[in-house]
């Protein structure tokens, strides 16, 4: 019984070993990437554009199900007045960027987990490495750095949108005076409050495309698998761990901020 938890301990420091490496050398290759610029525009895009429909049409229903709900249970204690303050904080410090970061995973991570995997699995990364050009740096760096600067924004959208929702919700159909619900939003919404969401959001932008782009790297070499099968293998392990890590350093984040 202790050798296979032995086993298993070991085969997990291995694996955090492993992906703490690749992290720092993903940093560390930054000031030599190659094509820097070109690279990090397209990975905007990746992340950004395209995500961009996704994020908002979650960000409208968020904020439309914030508003019934939140104006139901407020009405039983007579306090509809304070809808837009319940709305603005749940989005703000959790709904935004945890749902924006899920979002931005389950697209873009996905995408990046099978691109790379694709890559290493028709050589195109050995093929890199041969002529001398540091892999990871091409293909890694560039989008950690998008991470930063787009997980980020889409939050701040997902909560634009978010608030929209609830207004709809709350005084178009439910009957909350409008000036009153933005009024309440004016006066919950603090400077800490906004540093807490874009916070959480750097760092689950960083989080997930690191998880993600490890996965895709190292497809077919940690497992049994090959081909095919490793590259779907490694982008489901890629969102699933890449979701569970948003939803962990979530509640360790909010921690310092309560």
């Amino acid at each position: 019984m202790i050798r296979p938890i032995g086993r298993i301990s070991l085969d997990v420091i291995g694996g955090l070993g492993d992906f703490s490496l690749f992290c720092g050398k993903s940093f560390l290759s930054l000031p030599r990437s190659r094509k820097l610029w070109q690279r990090f525009v397209r990975a905007v895009h990746e992340q950004g554009a395209v995500c961009l429909p996704v994020v908002m049409v979650v960000g409208v229903f968020t904020g439309l199900v914030l508003g019934l709900q939140g104006y139901h249970v407020l009405s039983r204690f007579g306090s509809e007045g304070l809808l837009g303050t319940m709305v603005s904080l749940s989005l703000v410090r959790e709904m935004a960027p945890v749902l924006a970061s899920l979002m931005l995973v389950g697209q873009a991570g996905s995408a990046l987990a099978a691109e790379l995997g694709i890559q290493r699995n028709t050589e195109q990364i050995a093929a890199l490495e041969t002529m001398g050009i540091d892999s990871i740096g091409y293909l890694v760096a560039p989008r950690l750095l998008a991470s930063l600067l787009v997980y980020p924004a889409q939050a701040a959208l997902f909560v634009v949108v978010g608030l929209w929702g609830g207004s709809v919700s709350g005084s178009m159909l439910l009957g909350v005076d409008s000036g009153v619900y933005w009024s309440a939003v004016d006066r919950a919404i603090e400077f800490h409050d906004l540093i807490e969401c874009f916070s959480k959001a750097s760092i689950f932008g960083l989080l997930a495309t690191s998880i993600c782009s490890y996965q895709g790297f190292h497809a077919g070499l940690n497992h049994a698998t090959s081909g095919a099968r490793a590259v779907s293998a490694a982008t489901t392990r890629a969102v699933v761990l890449s979701s569970i890590m948003v939803l962990m350093s979530d509640y360790i984040i909010s921690s310092f901020f309560v």
